[in-house]
């Protein structure tokens, strides 16, 4: 019985014992790289290309244990994501775009695999620390884009 209640608890604690990853915070949109190329492979028109990329994102990220809270801001909507490492969740991109999948975490980076309830095709999504920067990283069909934020 003691047997049982040590493990259960150890089992409990694991997800709440991830490690604080440097993330938390206010991050600004600083620069971004091969983004409306990535937007046009999405298949989001040439109109909300122009205004996605110049958006003025910002991010503010709260991690509790395996749970992360993230405000988006941008010019065109502001909106809350709860997500649990592992645990599927489903979520809309500024384009309407609809997605489903899971954030994960590997290494120091938070690596996300979503499919797109239009079409089925998956897209990866990395958010990880470099230097004082958080470099957020998207692939589409082969085509990868950055968006690169700095503390606000």
């Amino acid at each position: 019985e003691l047997h049982l209640r040590l493990t259960r608890s150890c089992l409990k604690e694991t997800p709440a014992s991830v490690r604080k990853m440097a993330l938390d915070g206010n991050w600004k949109v600083d620069r971004s790289e091969n983004y409306e190329k990535f937007m046009e492979e999405m298949g989001i028109n040439v109109m909300k290309r122009k205004l996605g990329a110049h958006d003025n994102l910002k991010l503010t990220i709260q991690q509790e244990g395996n749970k992360f809270t993230v405000k988006e801001t941008s010019t065109f909507r502001t909106i809350e994501i709860i997500f649990t490492l592992g645990v599927n969740f489903e979520y809309s991109l500024a384009d309407g775009t609809e997605l489903s999948g899971t954030w994960n975490l590997e290494g120091n980076k938070l690596v996300g695999k979503f499919n797109r309830k239009d079409n089925g095709k998956e897209l990866k999504a990395f958010r990880e620390i470099v230097g004082d920067e958080l470099i957020q990283t998207y692939i589409y069909e082969g085509v990868e884009a950055k968006r690169i934020f700095k503390r606000a």
